[in-house]
């Protein structure tokens, strides 16, 4: 089976995501530098939405490129990725409304968390239709940035309930973490 249509598919949800996610910023009510600083928490949580899309949208475009063919346990990965993404623009909202506590900030720790688990099942699912020697499986080979990204999310979320900022500081964590698209997939591009 061809990755065209997943990808194009792919290519069209997180620019629906994107746009829904600064679609749902509030303008502010004036135009003072207070009435803007009392959006800088919604413009940060947009930020590192925007970022954490944004890696997710690179990776999978290296990865499709390391991929020959997919099959349907890949497809449904990738919807299943893709449902936890479009949850993002929402508790972004949630945090906007709620501001940053407990339940939102832990809520946006699981979408994440969702989607990095979404991710790795899309990679296994691929890995499992090309092949334990494929370009994808020998690039990723034990994915230590994978399954760190999984535990500091999965310890994030309860986290929230100590103290919110902790779970923000380990979600900066994880993006910068691989801001940066894998080296690992870039080099079966060249």
């Amino acid at each position: 089976m061809s990755k065209g249509r997943l990808e194009a598919f792919t290519d069209g949800v997180i620019a629906i995501i994107i746009t829904i996610m600064v679609l749902e910023m509030k303008v502010p009510h004036s135009a003072d530098l207070a009435a803007l600083s009392e959006s800088v928490p919604v413009l940060s949580a947009y930020v590192l939405s925007y970022i954490n899309v944004g890696i997710f949208w690179n990776n999978h475009h290296h990865m499709m490129h390391a991929t020959g063919h997919i099959d349907g346990r890949a497809l449904w990965a990738n919807l299943f990725l893709l449902f936890w993404m479009t949850l993002i623009p929402f508790v972004i909202r949630w945090i906007d409304e709620a501001g940053l506590v407990a339940l939102p900030v832990a809520a946006y720790g699981v979408v994440l968390f969702m989607a990095a688990v979404s991710y790795t099942l899309l990679q296994w699912a691929i890995v499992a239709r090309n092949g334990r020697s494929s370009a994808l499986a020998m690039a990723l080979g034990s994915d230590v940035k994978g399954k760190l990204s999984l535990v500091i999310y999965a310890a994030s979320i309860p986290l929230a309930f100590y103290q919110p900022w902790i779970s923000i500081v380990l979600y900066i964590l994880v993006a910068l973490i691989w801001l940066v698209p894998d080296s690992r997939i870039e080099s079966t591009l060249k």
